[in-house]
């Protein structure tokens, strides 16, 4: 009998030059660029770049990718109506995984699949998720949406698309570093899905569909959101061991703890705690980092576990002023750069992605007819 490896954990599915990951270690690359050297010195544009085309650009090269993704952020107006019409979602999530799969019914090569349209339908979604999620952010609260200032780079015009006027610089580049720390995570189960997807030559916007209903899981893509909702519960630092303790007492997961992957810190993790201490002490809300910062060590103390890229993400994304229940929706718009980038990998040496199971159930059953059962 075949060994089963549920969850397929430890099972390498293909070959990919995209994202290296080394558990042990806590090591995580994009095409073999450090996560923290990336993060210290690149820009998200710069990481599109890399994971499209598996080099930095050059200055002419990133200027004209620059360009583009100012010239197709813009969403049609049928999307803006289609979300003001869209019932109140039970999540936002689902808001933003049917609006996606609509952008493919006003997308001119949507059914096209040659690797130079399905490059052009990449980059219109990358540069679209963040209006798309901005957009929404403003209509459900009965403001207007912001339509993109071409001045600004991706992470600034998202918080100024979001909040109505232009961020600091500060809070800029701090979201500009988010967006690259979550930009690919190799064949996490959003990417995988994205690639089952496309690996039966469906199109790309399918692909991405595909990837936001896993993303929508609360196992994948909503800790953040909860380890929010944990700090405002507690509310002061006081409170913090014995409500995390209380957790532990009831073996209930303590959200933003753990990885499936990592068996040492997390590396984002490491960006995403000076982010969230910076931000907090520049904004006048130190609180919730220094709540964060003695839950971690609580953890790691009585249990061992370290913080993982979601623990940190929440408080920084709080004192952004980016609403809890978008969590979620901020890592779409960074990881669509990494799930185009494995779609288009994929289509480039497609074989059907399709495991097989190990069967468990009876044998030898005989038809009985409907009137003797």
């Amino acid at each position: 009998m075949a060994e089963v490896k549920a969850g397929l954990q430890d099972v390498v599915i293909a070959a990919s030059e995209i994202c290296s990951i080394d558990g042990a270690k806590g090591i995580l690359t994009y095409r073999g660029y450090d996560i923290h050297d990336l993060a210290a010195h690149s820009s998200f544009e710069e990481v599109v770049y890399l994971l499209w085309n598996g080099r930095l650009p050059k200055r002419a090269e990133l200027a004209e990718l620059e360009k583009q993704l100012t010239e197709n952020r813009a969403i049609p107006a049928e999307l803006i109506d289609l979300l003001k019409r869209l019932p109140p979602p039970q999540h936002p999530m689902e808001t933003l995984r049917t609006a996606v799969s609509a952008l493919s019914l006003y997308d001119p090569e949507a059914e096209d699949m040659s690797m130079e349209a399905n490059r052009r339908k990449a980059l219109r979604l990358t540069a679209q998720m963040g209006t798309l999620v901005a957009a929404f952010g403003r209509i459900r609260e009965g403001k207007e949406s912001v339509t993109p200032d071409p001045n600004l780079n991706s992470a600034a015009n998202f918080l100024y698309m979001l909040k109505g006027q232009a961020p600091n610089a500060e809070d800029a580049r701090w979201f500009d570093v988010a967006l690259i720390l979550h930009a690919d995570h190799s064949f996490n189960a959003s990417t995988f899905a994205a690639r089952v997807t496309a690996s039966t030559l469906s199109d790309l916007h399918s692909a991405i569909t595909s990837a936001l209903g896993t993303l929508k899981g609360p196992l994948h893509g909503g800790a953040n959101e909860q380890v929010m909702k944990m700090l405002l519960a507690v509310q002061t630092e006081a409170k913090a061991e014995d409500h995390v303790r209380g957790l532990l007492a009831q073996k209930k997961k303590v959200m933003g703890f753990g990885h499936r992957v990592y068996h040492t810190e997390d590396p984002r993790a490491t960006v995403l705690r000076k982010m969230s201490e910076d931000l907090g002490r520049r904004t006048g809300q130190p609180k919730w980092f220094q709540m964060s910062r003695r839950i971690e060590d609580l953890m790691i103390r009585e249990k061992r576990i370290n913080a993982n890229v979601d623990f940190y993400s929440a408080s920084a994304y709080y004192v952004l002023g980016i609403p809890v229940d978008l969590y979620p929706l901020i890592f779409a718009v960074s990881r669509i750069s990494g799930w185009t980038a494995h779609v288009l990998e994929q289509y480039a040496n497609n074989r059907l992605i399709r495991p097989l199971a190990e069967y468990t159930g009876p044998r030898g059953q005989k038809y009985v007819p409907i009137d003797r059962r």
